[in-house]
């Protein structure tokens, strides 16, 4: 069941980056070590419901509901959409900035958090990842995929903390020019707004 095959695409997936990635970047470059240490927190739970739906056989409902399916992609995209503008906006919460104000971490662990559960492709995604790693017991099905899931969101946390870690190491060499900050938050807004139209256009 917890196989090296397993563990090895787990860890691709993980490393890819995708919203959580460009989130956990952003608050580290932003806000520093501590703000990423909770950015990473708040993916990782994200991925709970998505991971309770799989186990559960939910995402088989959202996967043929187009109307709750379009309904969660909506919110989703919206969202993506705020936080592009956050990163564009002055004093944003995910703006790019020297001397950022003090955030409590459960708002970044929220931020985060909605970032995973307003993806209704996840919860698809835990269907489609692991059911072929399983023993073929129908009897402990549900706690292997429990297990699996376990690993996938310890490995997520760990290695967004690295990805978290290194953009706060990088950011005091990169906060000293104005203009460097301008190119980031620019960047990050960019990056927001293309995975907004990239989940605009995914189907159940």
């Amino acid at each position: 069941m917890i196989s090296l095959q397993f563990l090895l695409t787990a860890l691709v997936v993980v490393l890819a980056p995708g919203t959580g990635v460009i989130y956990t970047l952003a608050l580290g470059l932003g806000r520093g070590p501590r703000a990423a240490l909770w950015a990473a927190f708040g993916c990782t739970v994200g991925i709970v419901p998505h991971l309770a739906a799989a186990t559960l056989g939910l995402a088989a409902i959202l996967h043929t509901s187009a109307l709750l399916f379009t309904a969660v992609k909506v919110a989703g995209v919206a969202y993506l959409l705020y936080l592009a503008w956050q990163s564009l906006k002055e004093g944003g919460a995910l703006s790019v900035q020297a001397d950022a104000a003090f955030e409590p971490g459960w708002r970044i662990a929220r931020r985060g958090a909605l970032i995973n559960v307003l993806n209704p492709k996840l919860s698809i995604f835990f269907l489609a990842l692991l059911p072929p790693f399983l023993s073929g017991n129908p009897a402990s099905a549900t706690v292997e995929m429990a297990l699996l899931g376990g690993i996938f969101m310890a490995m997520t946390f760990g290695v967004f903390v690295l990805y978290g870690c290194f953009a706060a190491a990088a950011r005091r060499w990169l906060l000293g020019s104005e203009a460097v900050m301008r190119w980031l938050n620019r960047s990050f807004a960019a990056i927001f707004a293309a995975l907004a139209g990239r989940l605009a256009l995914e189907r159940a």
